[in-house]
Parts: C-alpha cells; sequence; structure tokens
C-alpha cells in the first residue's frame, strides 16, 4: 500500500505541474505519514545525508567551472577554432554548433550551460547566414546534449554516488561515446544543411586552425587538466574539479583578464543559484530514495521486469525505452534517483558492466533532453531562437534518429565504452 501511496502521489503532483523537487519531497513526506512507523525528522536527517557527500561537491564545482569560463571569455575562442576545423563542411556554422557543444562539454559538465553558452552566440549566427531558425535551434539543442556525455559529466557524478562506481573510470568511459554521438550529429547536419543549401562558412586552412588553436588553447587546458589528472591517477574527480576552478580563475583573471575581482561576487550567486537547485532535487529524491528501499519497492519492479522476460537482449532494450520515457517527463537528477536503484538490481542479469551501465543510463537521459516536456536543451534552444518548441522539435527528430543509432551501439557493443575506461583501476 505504501508504494502505491508513493507512486500515485508523485504521479498526481507531477500532473500538477508542481516543481521537480517539491513533488518528489512531498510524495515522500505524504507516504511516510500513511506508513506511520516512522517521525517526519528522517525527512530532514534522509535530506542531509543524501548530499553530504565528497563526491558530490563536484557539481557545484563543475557548475562554477562552466560560468568563469563562459564568463571569461573561453566560448568565444572555442567556437573561433570550433570554426576553423569544422566550417568548411556542407552547413559549416551547423556543423561549427557541434564542434563548439563538444569543446564546451569538456569543461562544464552540463548540457544546459553547454546548450546557452554555444547557442547565444552560434543561434543568432545561423540565423543572420540564412539558416531557418527552428532549424539552428535543433542543432544547438542536439548539441547541447553531448554537455553530460562527454566529461566531465554531473549525471555521471550522481550515478557514481548512487552506485558506488568509480567516477573516474565513467568519465573514461563517456569519451568515445561522446566522440561518436559528436561526429553522427555533424554528419546529419551535414546532409541535411547540403540538401538546403547552406554553404560552408569558410574554407580549410591550416593556418588558420594554428592560429586558432594558439588562442584557445588556455581554454583547452581545462578538459585536458580534469581528464588528464584523472587517468593518470594524480586527483579524484572531484579533486580535479577544484583544480580546474583554480585554473578557470588564472586563465580568466591573469591571462585573459575578463573577470575583475568585482566580477566575483556575481559569479558566485550565479553558481551558488544554479547548484542549490540540483542539489535540492539529491535531497528531496534521496528521501524518496530510502522510502522506496524501505518498501523494497526497487527489487519489486526488478522482480516484475525479471519476471517479463530472462532474455538479456530484451532486458537491456526494456530498460532503455524506460530511461527514454523518463527522460521525457522527469528531470535527469531526479530520474537517475529514482530509476538507478530498480536498475542496479538487474544488474546481474543484464550481464554488462556497472561503468557500462552508467553511460547507458546518461545516454538515454540526454536523449530525453531533446525531447518536451522537460527536454531543457529543447526549451533553452527554442528559448534564444525565439521559436515555439513544437517547431524546433519537429526539427529535431533526424536528429533523436540518429541518437537512437548511437545508443544501440553503446549498449550492444561494449568497447565502446570499456576500452578507455579499462586505462584506469
Amino acid at each position: 500500500m505504501i508504494a502505491t501511496v508513493l507512486i500515485l502521489s508523485l504521479m498526481v503532483l507531477f500532473a500538477l505541474n508542481t516543481p521537480i523537487a517539491i513533488a518528489i519531497g512531498a510524495a515522500s513526506v505524504i507516504a511516510i505519514l500513511v506508513q506511520g512507523d516512522f517521525s517526519l525528522m528522517m525527512v530532514v536527517q534522509r535530506m542531509f545525508s543524501g548530499t553530504d557527500s565528497f563526491h558530490l561537491m563536484a557539481v557545484p564545482l563543475f557548475m562554477y567551472v562552466g560560468i568563469i569560463m563562459e564568463k571569461g571569455g573561453i566560448s568565444q575562442r572555442l567556437i573561433d577554432l570550433a570554426n576553423a576545423l569544422a566550417g568548411w563542411l556542407p552547413g559549416g556554422l551547423a556543423a561549427v554548433t557541434i564542434v563548439s557543444a563538444m569543446f564546451f562539454a569538456g569543461i562544464s559538465g552540463s548540457a544546459a550551460a553547454d546548450a546557452a553558452a554555444v547557442g547565444a552566440v552560434l543561434i543568432p549566427a545561423m540565423k543572420r547566414s540564412g539558416y531557418e531558425p527552428d532549424f539552428a535551434a535543433a542543432v544547438q539543442a542536439s548539441g547541447g546534449s553531448l554537455g553530460v556525455i562527454i566529461p566531465p559529466s554531473i549525471p555521471m557524478i550522481i550515478f557514481g554516488f548512487l552506485t558506488g562506481a568509480s567516477i573516474g573510470r565513467l568519465f573514461a568511459a563517456g569519451i568515445i561515446p561522446g566522440l561518436l554521438i559528436g561526429v553522427s550529429l555533424i554528419a546529419v547536419s551535414s546532409i541535411i544543411s547540403h540538401r538546403r543549401g547552406y554553404a560552408p562558412e569558410t574554407r580549410f586552412s591550416l593556418p588558420r586552425v594554428w592560429t586558432t588553436f594558439r588562442r584557445a588553447w588556455l581554454a583547452l587546458g581545462a578538459p585536458v587538466i580534469i581528464l588528464g589528472g584523472i587517468l593518470l591517477g594524480i586527483f579524484t574527480a572531484t579533486e580535479s574539479a577544484a583544480v580546474a576552478v583554480v585554473y578557470a580563475l588564472f586563465v580568466s583573471m591573469v591571462v585573459y583578464k575578463k573577470i575583475t575581482p568585482r566580477d566575483l561576487y556575481t559569479i558566485i550567486v550565479n553558481g551558488s543559484v544554479t547548484s542549490s537547485i540540483v542539489m535540492f532535487i539529491i535531497a528531496t529524491a534521496s528521501v524518496f530514495s530510502w522510502v522506496a528501499a524501505v518498501e523494497d519497492i526497487p527489487s519489486a519492479l526488478a522482480g516484475g521486469i525479471l519476471g517479463i522476460t530472462d532474455n538479456r537482449i530484451l532486458l537491456l532494450l526494456i530498460i532503455n525505452a524506460v530511461l527514454l520515457i523518463a527522460g521525457t517527463f522527469v528531470e535527469t537528477t531526479a530520474a537517475l534517483i529514482l530509476l538507478v536503484p530498480m536498475i542496479t538490481a538487474m544488474l546481474p542479469a543484464l550481464g554488462i558492466d556497472i561503468i557500462q551501465l552508467g553511460v547507458i543510463v546518461v545516454t538515454n537521459l540526454a536523449i530525453g533532453m531533446l525531447t518536451p516536456p522537460m527536454g531543457i536543451c529543447l526549451i533553452v534552444s527554442s528559448a534564444i531562437s525565439k521559436q515555439s518548441i513544437g517547431a524546433v522539435s519537429r526539427r529535431v527528430l533526424p536528429f533523436l534518429a540518429i541518437l537512437l543509432v548511437d545508443l544501440m551501439i553503446i549498449t550492444f557493443y561494449p568497447p565502446v565504452t570499456m576500452w578507455m575506461a579499462g586505462f584506469i583501476r
């Protein structure tokens, strides 16, 4: 009965358009009151313990890195380098948008930050060059989803926190899938651009690549520090986030001189507000997960799915379907905390490594960022382009199709994820 109350309360609150964190917390409180064996003080205790983690310190730190490097003039330098590398392709600006998103994904760890930072520059640029605004927004939304796949990745940090999986190995496992998806998106955007007659932005020139690289190489130092330090075993993912914050501040304040001491207050406030939203969701979802664990809901749900079939391939397809649907309607952090316990309960039957499972989960939720109503990349790109979500959603469909193909490769061909992860023990 408690499981029914918990899930029904959550569904009703979602239907009433209650904010995600409030809905999850309120449903948990209702279930505790109905159950009657626990004090409401447990809500406070579980919220505190759910966020009291060294691993979760990386979440606000990576958000600060993204904010600092955006305000510090990093975005334009990375876009100039991306233009030199990919601007010669059909629909050059579309390809540049995705390459820029890949660069910024290696800094921010957040899809929303990726879509906003790159989209604010390149969506207007594409519109001025004759691209249809809804197509420009669809390209940016698709590229923005890479923000949670290419490391550092905040959802991967949360998955590691929930399961005990190595965050360093999860980061390493996301590199090749991120490159695969990036190349796939570039291919789709180039094909569509060629059919619509969108011209290349520029001709390929090695001297220009070298010039833009020299201007941007310090900006590229952040992902090198983050990934290099983790891969070489110099520091943990959380420690790498702290080092990246110091590096970003040094480059932005001392080298590029785009940030002054007076700007630090605004940066701290913006980073704190953004981080608090994520951490509040984690806190209330921790209460929900505790209630679910007490009632053994994850095991019951896993048992129900395993009762349908014990075929490994079908199980993986079912899990992908569940995650895709959840990503469409539930915010990424909440979806992770609500669904990962159930999915990990089925891990022995799936016959895959926990690291590969982490990349599969995050990739599914990244695809959910392109679908209404909760698609954050879709919402951000639509707002920048001043186009309706419905119009942009239609243009996103070819990109969604190739992302589903990439998802199947990641799911059923383990070397894509496990090869790089094998370098970290």
